[in-house]
C-alpha cells in the first residue's frame, strides 16, 4: 500500500494546540483503506478471522486501553483512538500512554486521534502522546440531538457514526462489539447500550456497515419465513409480548436479589467511605474551589 502524503497528514488547523484536521483532510487521510476496522475491546474479537479474511490494506482502529485484546506488538496498519474525559485523555491522566503504545509501531501506525464526545471532555496536547503523531476530533455537535440526553456515547459507536457519515469508499466493519459484559470484561452503565446496538445493526441492514458475528443478520428472520402469512408488524408485536414478560420475570428476581444482599451493599457502602479519593475526584473538587 502507498505511504499517505505528508500533506494530506499535515492538512490540519491549528487550534488552541490541537490538531484539528477538516472532513476533507480526514478523508484524505482515510480513503486509502480498502476497510476500516474498529475493534471493541472485547473477548468477542476473532483477530484469527480478521487477518485471514481482510486484505493487507485493511486500517485497523483500536481504542484506549488495548491490551485487553492485544497480547504483542500489532503488525498492520493501524490507529489509536484515546477518549477525553474531564481531565483530558484518559490514557494521558491515567498515565497509560506508554503501555499501551507500545503495542503500535513503525510507519503502518497512522498515530493517535484524541476525541471527545460530549462537552465536559476536555483533549490533550500532543506533548502527552509520549511522541505519537496525534490528531484531534471532536464529535460533540454530532452526537448532541442524537444520542439519549442522560447518557454518554461510547468511542466505539461515536466513531463508527462520524466514519459513516464520511462515506469513505472503504468499507466499515465492527468487530467485537457486542455490548455483553464477559467474566474479565465490564459494560459501563454511563453508556446506552441497547440504543446503540439498535442504531448499529440498523446501519448494518441498511449495508452501511458491517458488523462481524452475525449480528446484521436478525435470527427472527427464520420466522418471517416459516409464516409469510403474518404481517411483519405482527411478528414484532409478538416478540416485544414475550420479551416483556420475560423481562418482567427478571426484574423479579433481580428485586428479590437486592432485598437478599440489602446487608452486604450497607457493609460495602460503609467500607466505600474510607477508600482514598482518585485523581480525578481530587480534580474535580480542585475544579470547584
Amino acid at each position: 500500500m502507498e505511504a499517505i502524503s505528508s500533506d494530506t497528514q499535515s492538512a490540519a488547523a491549528a487550534d488552541g494546540g490541537l490538531n484539528v484536521l477538516t472532513p476533507e483532510a480526514w478523508k484524505g487521510l482515510l480513503s486509502p483503506y480498502s476497510h476500516i476496522v474498529l475493534v471493541a475491546n472485547s473477548e468477542a474479537v476473532d483477530f484469527g478471522r480478521l487477518r485471514s479474511e481482510l486484505p493487507g490494506t485493511a486500517l485497523y482502529v483500536f481504542f484506549n486501553n488495548v491490551y485487553k485484546v492485544l497480547h504483542e506488538p500489532f503488525a498492520g496498519h493501524a490507529v489509536l483512538i484515546a477518549r477525553s474525559g474531564v481531565m483530558g485523555a484518559n490514557i494521558v491522566h491515567r498515565r497509560e500512554v506508554v503501555d499501551v503504545l507500545r503495542f503500535f509501531a513503525g510507519d503502518d501506525f497512522l498515530g493517535v486521534i484524541n476525541i471527545r464526545v460530549s462537552p465536559e471532555e476536555n483533549f490533550s496536547d500532543e506533548s502527552g502522546f509520549k511522541g505519537a503523531r496525534t490528531r484531534h476530533l471532536d464529535l460533540t455537535e454530532m452526537l448532541g440531538d442524537l444520542y439519549p440526553t442522560d447518557k454518554i456515547a461510547t468511542s466505539g459507536f461515536a466513531m463508527a457514526l462520524w466514519l459513516a457519515e464520511l462515506q469513505l469508499p472503504g468499507k466499515i466493519l465492527l468487530a467485537g462489539f457486542s455490548a455483553k459484559r464477559s467474566e474479565k470484561w465490564k459494560v459501563f452503565d454511563v453508556h446506552d447500550w441497547t440504543f446503540e446496538q439498535i442504531f448499529l445493526r440498523l446501519f448494518a441492514r441498511m449495508g452501511t456497515i458491517s458488523m462481524m458475528g452475525g449480528v446484521d443478520v436478525s435470527p427472527y428472520a427464520a420466522i418471517a419465513r416459516r409464516f409469510p402469512q403474518v404481517p411483519p408488524i405482527e411478528i414484532a408485536m409478538t416478540a416485544a409480548e414475550v420479551l416483556s414478560e420475560r423481562l418482567h420475570n427478571a426484574n423479579g428476581q433481580i428485586d428479590r436479589l437486592m432485598s437478599v444482599t440489602k446487608s452486604i451493599r450497607a457493609i460495602e457502602g460503609f467500607f466505600r467511605r474510607f477508600k482514598p479519593k482518585t485523581r480525578k475526584q481530587r480534580f474535580l473538587e480542585k475544579s470547584k474551589e
